[in-house]
């Protein structure tokens, strides 16, 4: 996935604006499953929102592993909560069209 342009990543925060965060980040951190339900609500949503519960001092890093862990691209961190995209690999049956 190429690197998203400025105008494309403030695109995306105003579609997340409204979303509720999908996934939250307990006392246990980043974890396989942490992983794995980011990993499917991205495949389910391509655009999702990450709330810390915990690790709040420490959340710049942790949204960087994330991103990488699941091949997506952190869009932007607002207060505790990390917006997350990734596109349907398959063209057509994508549900964000990119500006």
């Amino acid at each position: 996935m190429e690197p998203l342009k400025g105008s494309q990543r403030k695109y995306l925060r105003a579609q997340a604006h409204h979303l509720k965060p999908l996934v939250i980040i307990g006392t246990k951190g980043v974890t396989d499953q942490l992983l794995g339900s980011v990993d499917l609500a991205l495949k389910d949503h391509e655009l999702i929102k990450v709330k810390f519960g915990e690790f709040k001092e420490a959340k710049k890093e942790i949204s960087k592993e994330i991103a990488d862990a699941t091949k997506s691209e952190l869009v932007g961190l607002i207060g505790n909560i990390a917006i997350f995209y990734r596109p349907c690999p398959q063209t057509e049956k994508r549900k964000i069209k990119l500006p």
